[in-house]
């Protein structure tokens, strides 16, 4: 449930950069298919994307097979969400947290 879907992309070292520049609010899934927690966020993930599709952009890296950008963000727990906002990252959540706190902090970033 952890790998791509129809609503959220993969994204790897190559081209995180023009991901997250490439829209005005963008969220990314650092996850790893051997962690629980990431598989237990991945349906919530997916259905925020649904949600909010038309307005954020939803990505998910997976840190085994991309360490520059594991590297480059000092990823040590996942799952970690980074929320980028004009290509900036904006804020950071770690763990597998409710639908109602990452929401949370989209809406307080999206226009409103």
């Amino acid at each position: 449930m952890a790998e791509a879907t129809q609503f959220v992309k993969e994204i790897n070292d190559a081209g995180f950069d023009e991901a997250v520049r490439g829209s005005h609010i963008v969220l990314v899934d650092c996850w790893a298919p051997w962690c629980g927690p990431c598989r237990i966020l991945a349906p919530t993930i997916e259905a925020l994307a649904k949600d909010y599709g038309d307005r954020v952009k939803f990505y998910k890296l997976n840190t085994d097979e991309n360490p520059k950008v594991t590297t480059q963000f000092r990823i040590r727990s996942i799952p970690t969400l980074f929320i980028f906002v004009d290509g900036k990252l904006a804020d950071t959540i770690i763990g597998a947290v409710p639908r109602q706190y990452i929401e949370g902090k989209l809406k307080a970033l999206l226009p409103q």
